[in-house]
């Protein structure tokens, strides 16, 4: 603590030689003059240390003590400062930094959102820009809680919003709304339908009158489960009572045949680096974008673009709003090459997988058995899967009307 005290407040090291040096050590002490690190040389002279502002009095002392003082070394933030008396230029640019420090300090130069999933903090930090809360904008101007209300009105997948002001640093803290569950449909009729052609194994009636039963064969777009329950006819009775509509539900399992295709050309088109590159520099300041390539574009026919941006960062690893980005054109050609068939035959077959796993819902069906035949025509490779599947085809269709009960024609409900 006490060097830091003796760095701000400035220091001078003096070599001293008289013929009475220790008067001189007298006095300073009855001055109450500052002083450390003495050392001393011979009978005739010494060394100590002096405050910066004890140096004017201690030259006053060394001439009544008839001692000569020989400045040896000083330190310290005064001196420091004093090299700048004439140089006005600098201390012009000195000033400059501290308004700039003071001034800049209440704008906006990095902005960080969390607790956001589903939302985008793009989405967010759009909203907030229309709002007024941007890079480079005035902080202190800013109603934080004006602000996250009105964003909430927009951003309707969030719930909360704040916004906290640190300085040059503006952090949004979001929470998003739960989202409510799906209510399940009642009211609108509805049958279910085949998604696929196969053979019924199991039917699982939960509304609605079945119109299949297990071994029966199907086609895709047939009513399996039908919405319209035809009422029984009461005993003794030849009276028709109607029907009752329903949203049918259910599940219908059953054997599928799926059979995929894909292609692909047994030629293939590879890049070949010419060596040529051209480099052009963007520097961006506070979100506005300098290009130092003016209107001047890239000359090459075909090129792959590698774009490298260098952000100012400071200690702590916050981001500032300066960066210099250079993108990087090379060119290149294109030259047909053959492809290795085999290679080809697998990639085919991976994403005609890919594809069956798409088609088959998770939990509704799985795949039993699947085999794929290659086939060469005209330079293009045909890869087709053969595949037998267990799946879950019921798939609701609705139609328009009313559910409940429909009485006969000609004939009206009872009174209740």
């Amino acid at each position: 603590m006490v060097h830091l005290i003796r760095f701000f407040l400035g220091w001078v090291t003096y070599e001293v030689e008289g013929g009475f040096p220790e008067r001189l050590v007298n006095l300073c002490g009855q001055g109450r003059v500052r002083f450390w690190d003495l050392v001393w040389r011979d009978e005739t002279g010494f060394r100590f240390t002096v405050a910066w502002i004890h140096r004017r009095q201690v030259e006053e002392l060394a001439r009544r003590a008839m001692c000569t003082l020989t400045p040896l070394e000083r330190g310290g933030v005064p001196p420091f400062l004093c090299r700048f008396r004439r140089r006005y230029a600098l201390l012009a640019g000195l000033a400059a930094c501290l308004v700039a420090l003071a001034v800049g300090s209440r704008f906006i130069m990095t902005i960080t959102v969390t607790g956001n999933q589903r939302v985008s903090t793009a989405e967010i930090l759009a909203e907030l820009d229309r709002l007024g809360v941007r890079v480079g904008a005035y902080g202190p101007a800013i109603e934080e809680r004006a602000v996250a209300n009105q964003a909430l009105i927009t951003l309707e997948e969030l719930s909360f919003m704040a916004i906290n002001l640190y300085g040059t640093r503006a952090e949004v803290i979001v929470r998003e709304a739960e989202e409510a569950p799906a209510l399940l449909d009642e009211q609108t009729p509805a049958d279910v339908v085949a998604a696929a052609s196969g053979i019924v194994t199991e039917v699982r009636t939960l509304a609605g009158e079945a119109l299949v039963e297990p071994g029966d064969t199907v086609v895709a777009g047939e009513t399996l489960i039908r919405g319209t329950i035809d009422l029984p006819e009461a005993e003794y009775s030849g009276a028709d009572i109607g029907t009752l509509v329903v949203r049918a539900r259910g599940e219908i399992t059953a054997r599928t045949w799926r059979t995929l295709e894909a292609q692909l050309p047994l030629t293939a088109a590879v890049k070949r680096y010419t060596g040529e590159e051209e480099r052009l520099w963007r520097l961006t300041i506070l979100g506005r974008q300098v290009n130092f390539y003016g209107n001047s574009g890239i000359s090459f026919e075909r090129y792959d673009k590698i774009t490298q941006t260098h952000t100012l960062t400071l200690p702590g690893g916050w981001e500032m709003p300066l960066s210099v980005t250079a993108e990087t054109a090379r060119a290149y050609t294109l030259d047909q090459v053959p492809l290795d068939r085999d290679a080809a035959i697998d990639l085919l077959s991976q994403q005609l997988s890919d594809q069956l796993d798409d088609l088959l819902e998770p939990g509704e069906g799985t795949c039993v058995n699947k085999r794929f035949t290659a086939v060469d025509r005209d330079g293009v490779l045909t890869v087709t899967l053969t595949a037998e599947c267990t799946e879950q085809i019921g798939r609701t269709a609705e139609w328009e009307g009313e559910v409940g009960h429909h009485p006969a024609a000609g004939e009206s409900d009872p009174p209740a």
